[in-house]
């Protein structure tokens, strides 16, 4: 697939595009180094700023690892995969700790202070997600899942919160990507039935144990913290 010269306007998107389809469709093999960036420049016909922006973007999404000295490599195949790769051993622990003390005052809030409207775009995702769990249509999981925790916390209509929440969305889906299992039995996997439920019901107390419980459980799966078994 050639590279095609990007147009005057969106030029770092359209680059974008272009590296992301080359990766996706196989072009550009897994673990493969990308063409250098001289060579890059010369195809698109754009300034190599505008790729060397393209390249990180896709860097942080987790596609591309840059290697310094080495070159730019195909890491994953799609985000989802890439952010499975990101986060792994202390650094899954840490996320899930904050998203915890986040996500617990977000639900508590929120059984206080939800509306009718929030309750209805709780509840059309969370049946979009728990569909994705019986498929076991992992990428349709993470991004429902990671959906309906952005819509809990705000429903807290706590600004600040809700900023805080949104600062920490990729590690969120990467966390999320990481922790579920297609192999494991629907029935099996954690249901968030129970947590929309105390929203509803406006019972701040059992919505935040709620909240709190699921990533209990996750934290308690890993094990003990990498500094005590000596990981």
């Amino acid at each position: 697939m050639p590279l095609v010269t990007a147009k005057r306007t969106g030029l770092v998107d359209q680059v974008i595009a272009q590296i992301r389809e080359l990766v996706t469709s196989g072009e550009w093999p897994l673990g493969e180094k990308i063409p250098p960036e001289a060579e890059l420049v010369a195809a698109l016909g754009v300034g190599r700023n505008t790729v060397r922006e393209a390249v990180r973007a896709l860097s942080h999404a987790g596609l591309l690892e840059v290697r310094q000295g080495d070159g730019t490599f195909v890491r994953a195949t799609n985000e989802i995969s890439g952010a499975v790769r990101k986060l792994c051993g202390q650094e899954l622990r840490q996320v899930l700790e904050v998203r915890r003390a986040l996500e617990v005052e977000g639900a508590r809030l929120a059984a206080k202070t939800r509306t009718e409207d929030d309750l209805r775009e709780m509840s059309a995702c969370l049946t979009e997600r728990d569909a994705a769990v019986q498929n076991r249509d992992s990428e349709s999981v993470v991004t429902t899942d990671t959906e309906f925790h952005r819509l809990l916390v705000a429903a807290s209509h706590n600004p600040v919160l809700i900023s805080l929440y949104d600062g920490i969305r990729e590690a969120v889906t990467s966390s999320v990507a990481t922790t579920f299992n297609p192999e494991i039995p629907p029935e099996q996997h954690v249901s968030h039935t129970a947590l929309l439920a105390a929203v509803r019901d406006g019972d701040p107390r059992r919505a935040a144990e709620e909240a709190g419980g699921f990533l209990d459980e996750l934290l308690a799966q890993m094990g003990p913290q990498a500094e005590e078994s000596g990981q």
